[in-house]
């Protein structure tokens, strides 16, 4: 029969230094974050007190910043960004006119233009829906 192979002895020393290795890796890559915001982007769900209650509470002063990123959230996205920040958002990026409109101009504008036919036809049609919703 084969003897089982025997285990080295631990060597504290060098777990230490394992050990060690870890939490210096980790404390690297470790960010704090002390600073808690509300997300300004998820909408507010606002609860009342209840109407018996008779406790006054004292205005807080508004912090500047965070009223600021509410109101940035609130904003749409051509007055948040300079250009689209996605593909969907590149169609209607630059909704003004390429030219400017000009009502007098025959070539481009073409007003509704009734015919003394069509203003009888008109007049026939509203004589005869104010007939049929009366009676």
């Amino acid at each position: 029969m084969a003897n089982p192979k025997e285990k080295d002895p631990v060597d504290i020393v060098h777990q230490n230094a394992i050990h060690v290795e870890t939490i210096m890796k980790e404390l690297r890559h470790q960010k704090l974050y002390t600073e808690f915001n509300i997300n300004p982007f998820k909408k507010l769900h606002i609860l009342t007190d209840k109407p018996v209650s008779n406790i006054t509470y004292r205005k807080e002063e508004e912090d500047p910043v965070f009223v600021q990123a509410i109101r940035r959230a609130h904003l749409e996205p051509t007055k948040k960004y300079s250009h689209p920040q996605t593909e969907a958002q590149e169609i209607g990026w630059i909704s003004s006119p390429l030219i400017a409109s000009d009502r007098s101009d025959r070539r481009l504008n073409f007003p509704r233009q009734n015919s003394e036919i069509t203003k009888y036809m008109d007049a026939a049609w509203r004589l005869k829906e104010q007939t049929q919703n009366l009676g």
